[in-house]
Parts: structure tokens; sequence; C-alpha cells
């Protein structure tokens, strides 16, 4: 009797409904600064913004000379933020990956991310995350953590592959990969469901991965072909590792939308490149450093980086005469390349294409944004765009010494000052 009676009389819980947490962030202005908005100069002006939406653009004839520039942030097509971002070093092929539980992996990722942001990297695109970067892109897109815009491709690789070469063999737990056809179809439907962004494949082999060969063929056409179009099914673009002529070819055959790395892109596919305007991240810096021995590595990997750095140094100046598509993309991981290196690897664009330094910004900017599906948002200064932008001590886009981390003023990311202050 008592238990009816408790349970006609019972109060209801009344749960409350979801919030999203958001940043009241007040409209702001920057006057007397000098312009570039992604891919001209606007010369002196203001810029104003309302929480993350840039409001106005506007050149001022004033005839004034602003010590101070802004640009676009940064868009590095081409990281990978899964590690480690504590105090020292972990040095490359240490087992952290390995042990550290997932729980704690992801605080790395997001501070990994963070830090690219204050370095005026306001966006960047990580090619083989997974849940976990998915999760950080997430945080940051609902305003539960401050963080630039993360995009994240799943990757869809074969068993032996250079995707799976970097866990060793008796290790259990594994990556998924993708043996057949039907396997590559599967995989990409899941990395959708869990809302990846994109897709990665690997053409070729790659030069860190263990035992590996850059040469050696990853996956049958049948395979790329399969994951291309059910990628492109599901809206989702399609990143190629590449680091010869022949896995190249193969993967323009199948209708990949960027090749990364790139190295053997000769003259042969030039007219396709450039015909079909495929970006290309051409990663310098970390295959310099790995073939000069600056990063320390198995002399199997050093001898496999030396031979990709002499076939890009034989390709790549014919390739950005003929016009290729040649957008920022790093490879940055906190360690071998640093977030922040982003600005070393800009100028270095700009050396070893014989680019201008408004040619070299553009890579970084507009071009990298459109490179990744972004264009409509970020990698410009527009009225209606991502309040995303850097002010740097002097103008980048006529001197590209000038784009350096040691010369950022400001970072605004998503419309708040993430580095430094404005100047007044």
């Amino acid at each position: 009797m008592a238990h009816a009676l408790l349970r006609r009389t019972a109060i209801p819980i009344r749960r409350r409904p979801h919030r999203r947490l958001e940043f009241s962030v007040p409209e702001s202005a920057l006057s007397d600064v000098a312009l570039w908005d992604g891919t001209c100069s606007l010369g002196a002006g203001r810029i104003t913004w309302d929480g993350d939406s840039i409001t106005a653009v506007e050149a001022e004839d004033s005839g004034a000379n602003p010590r101070y520039g802004v640009i676009p942030g940064l868009i590095d097509t081409h990281v990978h933020l899964g590690g480690y971002a504590g105090p020292g070093e972990q040095p490359w092929g240490s087992p952290w990956n390995l042990v550290t539980p997932d729980t704690e992996k992801v605080f790395h990722i997001a501070a990994q991310a963070q830090r690219a942001m204050r370095a005026g990297v306001t966006t960047v695109r990580d090619l083989a995350g997974d849940a976990l970067q998915l999760a950080v892109s997430r945080v940051f897109d609902d305003g539960v953590q401050i963080g630039p815009r993360v995009r994240v491709n799943g990757p869809v690789g074969m068993t032996a592959g250079h995707g799976d070469l970097f866990i060793p063999p008796h290790y259990p737990h594994r990556d998924p990969v993708a043996d057949s056809p039907d396997e590559c179809r599967k995989l990409v439907r899941q990395w959708a469901r869990q809302g990846a962004h994109g897709i990665k494949i690997y053409a070729s082999g790659g030069v860190l991965s263990m035992g590996d060969r850059v040469g050696w063929r990853n996956q049958t056409m049948d395979e790329i072909r399969t994951t291309v179009d059910e990628a492109h099914a599901l809206g989702m673009l399609v990143a190629a590792h590449s680091h010869d002529t022949e896995s190249a070819r193969r993967a323009l055959e199948a209708g990949v939308d960027s090749i990364e790395h790139g190295s053997g892109v000769d003259a042969s596919l030039w007219p396709v490149v450039t015909q079909r305007g495929i970006p290309v991240a051409p990663t310098l810096l970390i295959n310099d450093r790995l073939a000069d021995g600056t990063i320390p590595v198995a002399g199997e990997a050093r001898e496999k980086a030396q031979a990709v750095v002499a076939e890009r140094d034989a390709n790549f100046a014919g390739a950005a005469a003929a016009g290729v598509r040649f957008v920022l993309g790093t490879d940055a991981n906190g360690v071998m390349v640093r977030f922040g290196d982003q600005h070393e690897e800009v100028r270095l664009m700009a050396d070893m294409f014989g680019w201008s330094a408004e040619r070299a910004l553009v890579s970084a900017t507009s071009d990298a944004a459109d490179a990744i599906g972004m264009g409509d948002r970020v990698g410009r200064l527009a009225a209606g765009l991502g309040a995303d932008f850097v002010v740097v001590d002097g103008r980048p886009w006529e001197d590209i010494s000038h784009l350096d981390v040691d010369r950022i003023v400001a970072v605004v990311s998503r419309g708040r000052v993430v580095s430094g202050e404005l100047p007044r």
C-alpha cells in the first residue's frame, strides 16, 4: 500500500534541455591597418566583426601608411594532431601513442590545434584522424573550448600499407584497414557515419612507415576507384598520399581531389593536374629535415627521405612554372614540424617555386581554403565570412620575410583575440 501511494504521489523529475555553450563576443573593429584580403592588397582601411562573422572590410583613401598589416588566418591542409603535446619531447618511434589512453590523447590533440591557432594557423585539416580528432573538432565548433577550425579526413588503407606500418605487427590494437573494394566502400561509410569531413587514401608507400618502400603500390585500382566513388557519393573530398609518379597517376585516374606530398608529379602529369586544378601539398620542410638529419630517424627512413627530396627537387620548380596548384600543407605533427612552423614552410615555398610574396600568401590562405572545400567560410577577408585573421608587424604580401611568428601582433580566431593584443 505504501509503495502504491509513493508511486501515485511521486514528483516527476524535470530535466533541463541541453543548451549549447555560447560565448558572447561584442562587435569589434580595427582601424588604421593595411589590409590584404586573401588575394590582393586593399591599402589602408578598417575591418569590423560581430562574433564569428566579419561585418565589413573597408578601404580608406587617407594616404596613411600603417605599420600593421592584417591577413586572413593561415590554413594548413595537411597536419597530424595526434602527437605528444606535453613538456619536453617524445622522440619519433617512442611508445607514447601505443600506451596512452584515448581519454588522455584527446587533450594533446586539442593542445596541438590551439598551438597552431595561436601561431596564426586558424584552420587545419588532419589527414588520417579518427574519433578523437572529430571530438575535438566538435568541441571547438560548439564553443565548449576555444580552438581553431579542425577538419578531419578518415583513412582508408590496406593491410601492410603505409598507414598500417606505424604499429608493430604484434601489437593487438590496430586501426581499421580495407582489403577489397567492398571493404573500402564500407570503411568510407563508417567514416561518414562518424562525421568525417573527408577521406585519405594511400596510393604509395611512405618515408616513416616501418619496413615500407616509397614505390610500393598501395591498394588496387578497383579499391581506389571504389573509395573515391563512395566518398564523392557522400559529399567528401579525397586526399591521396603519393610519393612517386605511378601512384600519382593512378590517384588522378581514380578522380582524387588532392595530392599529398606529390614528389613524383613530373612533367607527364602537369597537364592533368593543371587542367583539373588539383591542389598539391608539397610538405617541403619535413622532408628536408628528414633527409639532412635535422630530425633523428633510423637510417632506412633517412635514405627514403633523401630519395624523395631528390625526386621532388627535379620536378617541383618545373611544376610551379607550369602552373601546378601548390597549397600550404606541412605534415606538421608537433614533433618533426611544429605548429607554428607553417610560416617557415610558406617562405620555403616562395623560394623553391620562385613565387612573389603575394603568390605564396595566396597558397596559404584563399587557395588553401578552396582546396579543402571551405572557401565560402575562411581564407579571405570579406563581409559574411568567418572572423579569422592575423595582425602582423609588416606587410607579408610585399615581403614574405614578414610572415614570421615573431612578427605576429595578434591572432583573431572565430572573432576572439586568442593571442597577443589588437593594436590601439
